[in-house]
């Protein structure tokens, strides 16, 4: 007796205040296990420099409740953060925990992963640098070119890496 296809969407994000990256993929994981991936999208949601902290998060809030909308991901997969700069680092936590609350209002079903974790995953190398790991998205996913701007490249590395662990 075979079992059905089973297809799961999954939205992957990569946080950001400026810019956050986020990836769409369905995969297939079939009963012959011929498994297979399709991107949906990528893209960004950008906040202008000049606005003031709150209207930043409320763009991304919005955006980010449109683009869960659109795609109706079944899983959610968000990089968790790491930083070195600490003035960078708050801003970019508040931007995580809008994203957080979006996914908190969603009842969606997330992961989290360390920038390492996203790189072993697609290139078994924890230290790997970003363009092997934006070559293994291109390579994984049949894309001709590499994902443009970086943030949506990471955000369907940050996708795969919750797909090659479901």
């Amino acid at each position: 007796m075979s079992h059905p296809d089973r297809v799961i969407r999954i939205l992957g994000i990569d946080p950001g205040l400026a810019t956050v990256g986020f990836g769409a993929i369905e995969c297939t994981k079939t009963s012959a296990n011929l498994d297979r991936v399709n991107v949906l999208d990528f893209g960004i949601i950008k906040t202008p420099a000049k606005e003031e902290i709150g209207q930043r998060l409320k763009t991304i809030y919005e955006d980010l409740h449109a683009v869960i909308d659109e795609f109706k991901p079944d899983l959610v997969a968000v990089e968790k953060l790491f930083f070195y700069r600490m003035g960078n680092t708050i801003l970019v936590a508040q931007a995580r925990g809008t994203i957080v609350l979006v996914l908190a209002q969603r009842n969606a079903n997330w992961v989290e992963f360390t920038p390492a974790q996203v790189k072993q995953a697609l290139t078994g190398y924890g230290n790997a640098k970003k363009d092997e790991v934006q070559e293994a998205v291109a390579r994984e996913l049949s894309l001709e070119v590499l994902p443009k701007p970086d943030d949506a490249a990471d955000a369907l590395a940050i996708a795969l890496t919750a797909w090659y662990r479901v």
